[in-house]
């Protein structure tokens, strides 16, 4: 049996609703910016309960725009965890500041209570990650900010459709980034990203600087750059938005399979589910013994399980240049990677695919 991890082929494999509205758009020649971004701009504002939302051309760009939108660059300090996603860091530097990392806790979330002890002079803002889905423990960060006067920037990008006792992530900090890549919860045909905030002054500043800076066409009013989102991902993502609801509860039942059929293994640890939280399962991770010779296994037996990752980010090369970090207080960013794995989980699998998951590595551990 086979049980894909790639699951764009079948979402996709009806397309014709998409075709038609990019044949309106096409008529309109309205390319660069425009309606079709205003709209969606507006029903995902109103679908993740958000003051403002700015629409770019990926989850790194909105990244980097929310850190200059608040001013962020040489000489500030940015706090982050270890084990996520190189564009959390990689936004921190090309904004120009300095990368701080602290260690995950056992939900693979950033640890809250590792923070205080990093702070410095410098520090200017918190980053957390809603980490494959799920989201930290938000009100010590959220207390930690008020306490030390930091701004904080939610990385959200894989948080679209999640809940935290009923709050969207991406609507608790300053400036909030969110991704649109293919294998997001609410994806494009290619990238997209989205900027939140509940303030002006950083709204109007961040709108121009991801359009050159522009004023109008003859005139800028400061050096931006382009970010903008293109219109014809505008209308995937509006109908991927309409379907949001459907693949968040669907990848959650599948989740909830998985969980019940590996949850008794000595050899497996499973992140712990809080019940007044609904993840994306944008990835769905757990700690494997034996995780290289289990990995093998699962894809010889034609289950396309992944590694997210291998290598926590201070174990990267990059790191040891840009980032800053004490190696001996990341024990746990250091030994999950070690033993990481992703199973499939997506919207598409039937009943019997996840169930094969179970067994087959059941029968790894000789548990069957």
């Amino acid at each position: 049996m086979k049980v894909e991890y790639n699951y764009l082929p079948k979402e996709f494999e009806d397309c014709e609703a998409i075709i038609e509205e990019w044949r309106k758009l096409i008529k309109t020649t309205d390319f660069t910016l425009g309606a079709y971004v205003e709209a969606f701009e507006e029903k995902f504002r109103k679908a993740i309960g958000a003051d403002y939302c700015i629409a770019v051309n990926c989850g790194t760009d909105a990244l980097i725009l929310s850190l200059k939108g608040m001013g962020i660059g040489v000489g500030d300090e940015v706090i982050t965890v270890a084990n996520t996603f190189y564009a959390s860091v990689g936004a921190i530097v090309a904004a120009g500041a300095t990368p701080v990392l602290v260690d995950c806790d056992d939900r693979f979330q950033i640890d809250a209570t590792k923070i205080e002890a990093v702070l410095s002079s410098q520090t200017k803002a918190i980053m957390p990650v809603h980490w494959a889905g799920a989201s930290p423990d938000m009100k010590p960060i959220i207390e930690i900010c008020k306490r030390y006067e930091l701004l904080m920037i939610e990385d959200a990008c894989m948080g679209i459709g999640a809940s935290v006792d009923g709050q969207s992530p991406g609507t608790f900090g300053n400036i909030n980034a969110f991704s649109m890549h293919p294998l997001k919860s609410l994806n494009a045909m290619g990238d997209g990203g989205m900027v939140a905030s509940s303030d002006t002054k950083f709204v109007e500043w961040m709108r121009k600087y991801r359009n050159h800076g522009m004023v109008d066409r003859d005139h800028i009013e400061f050096w931006g750059i382009n970010m903008r989102m293109q219109p014809l991902q505008c209308i995937v993502l509006s109908q991927g938005l309409d379907r949001l609801k459907d693949t968040i509860e669907k990848r959650n039942q599948n989740a909830k399979i998985l969980d019940e059929g590996l949850g008794d293994l000595k050899q497996v640890s499973l992140p712990r589910r809080l019940p007044k939280n609904i993840e994306t399962f944008a990835l769905y991770m757990g700690l494997f013994e034996e995780r290289d010779k289990l990995i093998k296994y699962l894809n010889e037996k034609g289950i396309e399980a992944k590694i997210h990752y291998p290598l926590a980010l201070h174990q990267q090369k990059a790191a040891k240049e840009k980032c800053k970090f004490d190696p001996e207080t990341l024990e746990k960013s250091t030994s999950q990677a070690n033993k990481l794995i992703t199973l499939p989980v997506h919207q598409f699998l039937r009943e019997e695919q996840l169930n094969y998951t179970v067994n087959t590595i059941r029968e790894f551990y000789g548990k069957i």
